[in-house]
This record gives C-alpha cells, structure tokens and sequence, in this order.
C-alpha cells in the first residue's frame, strides 16, 4: 500500500494574555495577523478559565505576555493558554514573554533559597511550550533553564538607536549603575560609537531587597553627557542614586535607558525629581498614565518582536536580527 501525499502548510496564529492588550494589537498589526479571539474570565475564587474560539490544530502558535501586577496571576494566565492549545493539537508554541518573570532569583546567594527563574521556565515545559521569546534577560544564564530554544532579544538596539538620533552629536559616555554590568556598557559604547565607559561602584544588603548604596563613579564622566543603562528599573533607588552621582561628579546632563520599565513604587517620584534629562524605557511592560511623568519616554518593542516571530515561524535566522547576518 503506497502512502497518500499531501499538501503541508504553516499557519500562523497569535495568542494575547490580559495583561498588555495594546502591545499584543502592536504586534499584531506589525505582522498583518489579528488576535485570535478567545473566551477567557476569572471566577470568584480567584481561577482562571480559557477557550479559544477558532481551531488551532496544526498551527504556529504564539502567545504574547507580559508580567506586570500582579504578576503571579498572568503568570497563571498565559500557562493556561498554553494547556489549552497543547491539549487542543497545536504544532508547535512560543511563549512570548518580553520580561522573564522572576529574573532576579537566578542564583542562590545563600542556603535554602529557591532558584525562581529555573521553576518558570520548568513550569512553561511542563505546560507544553516548545520555545520562549523573551527580551533582555537579567542574566543571560537564564536561557540554560528551558529545555527548548530561547530567542532572547535585545532592546538594547531600540535604545541605542533613539539615542544615537537624539544625542550622538554630544559628548557621550555610557554608565553601568554597579559592576556587574560593565560587559554591557561596552556593547553600548560600541553601538553610540566607540564611547568611553564608567561604572558606580555600589554595595548592596542582602537582607534589604530594593535598596543600594551608590558609592564612587569609576571612569572620567566630567563635562559629559552620562547614559546611564541597565536592564530593568522596578523602585528606581539604584538609578536615581547613581544619576546623582555622576551629576556631583561634573556631568553635563544624564539620560537613563532602561528595557524593562517596571516602575513600582516609588519609582515615578524618584525618577521625576532625579534631575536625569530623559528617562528611556520600552513598553515590554505596560506603563499606565499614573506611572508617567514629562521626562519619561517610552520606545515600543513591537516591530522587533513582530520580526522575531515572522523569523521563527519562517524557520529563518533570529540571530541575524542583531548580528546583520544568518
């Protein structure tokens, strides 16, 4: 008996959690798709339930999050849409998370500590992900976690490219908030242009979460325009400090660029009275009006994870979207 030959075809689908609607229609837009259209509502206890609307057997399915408060809840959420579609036969699915909750507990820094980033992205394989998207992991470590491939994405090149637009006549050097980011101050000083680098030389209390003390600027920041990078602001302590000491340092002006504007509180009031020029972020989280201030700027990441997901369902080369080649 011969085998029956058939036609294979690839179809794309996109899945949208609750918690960042407009980045999900963004990215939507970006890649000539709409959503697809999904019941979904919590109970009374506080459950979620999921059902799409469409059938997904076959498809490429893409399932677009992100992790703002209350966390723990969308986290729930997009494990649930990706039961449901591996449940319901879809080919292969992506999660797409542009911040990687729980980053920060990658490591443990003393005895009887979780390992939190480890469990999510067991967590998202035990559900039935094959592949995580994710934008500017706080340790790049975090992608050895899956067992899959992880598209970890840079913002990086949307902040560096604002900057280079907006201030790259200027003096320019570029700042890591404490040491341990120096190797990614270089990567920043290679995109704005060869720029000199400084770093803070900071100390932290391990007993006090979301407190740093600034404490020396190590570089020659005088009379300079100061960017002052890192991958994620949440209570702002740490940046604000360090844009204040490189201000007593004679810099010109500083521009802080950030990923991940997380902006819990107080971070607004910080960041608005911090004497910083520009405050650069990207919408991987969303930012509602209250969290907004006239100094803050915020850069979408839609485009760059509308071309990611065109290149994974194409089976194309991600990497070539930083490297310029395959």
């Amino acid at each position: 008996m011969s085998p029956k030959s058939g036609t294979p075809k690839k179809n794309l689908m996109l899945f949208s959690g609750r918690s960042h609607v407009e980045l999900s229609e963004e990215v939507a837009k970006n890649l000539n798709v709409t959503i697809t259209p999904q019941t979904v509502h919590t109970f009374a206890n506080g459950e979620i339930y999921v059902r799409f609307q469409e059938s997904v057997r076959g498809t490429d399915a893409f399932v677009l999050q992100s992790f703002s408060p209350p966390i723990n809840e969308w986290i729930m959420e997009q494990l649930i849409m990706v039961d449901a579609l591996k449940r319901a036969s879809a080919k292969r699915i992506t999660v797409i998370m542009p911040f990687y909750p729980y980053s920060r507990q990658d490591k443990k820094h003393k005895g009887r500590e979780p390992i939190s980033a480890r469990l999510i992205a067991d967590l998202f394989k035990t559900a039935g992900a094959d592949r995580i998207m994710t934008v500017d992991l706080h340790t790049a470590q975090i992608q050895g976690f899956f067992d899959g491939p992880v598209d970890h994405l840079h913002g990086q090149n949307v902040l560096a490219d604002y900057i280079n637009e907006h201030y790259g006549d200027q003096d320019i050097a570029v700042v890591s908030p404490d040491s341990g980011r120096v190797r990614l101050a270089e990567k920043w000083a290679q995109q704005l242009g060869d720029r000199p680098i400084a770093f803070i030389h900071k100390t932290r209390d391990p007993d006090k979460p979301n407190q740093a003390v600034a404490n020396r600027v190590v570089g020659e920041v005088k009379n300079r325009l100061c960017v002052l990078i890192d991958d994620m602001i949440d209570t702002g302590g740490t940046i604000t400090k360090a844009a204040e000491a490189l201000l007593e340092e004679g810099a010109s002006d500083v521009v802080i660029a950030s990923t991940h504007g997380i902006l819990s509180d107080p971070a607004t009031e910080r960041l608005a009275k911090c004497n910083a020029r520009e405050v650069i972020v990207t919408n991987t989280l969303p930012i509602p009006e209250e969290k907004r201030f006239p100094g803050l700027t915020v850069l979408s990441i839609a485009p760059l994870l509308a071309r990611a997901i065109q290149e994974v369902f194409e089976d194309g080369s991600v990497t070539s979207l930083f490297d310029g080649s395959a």
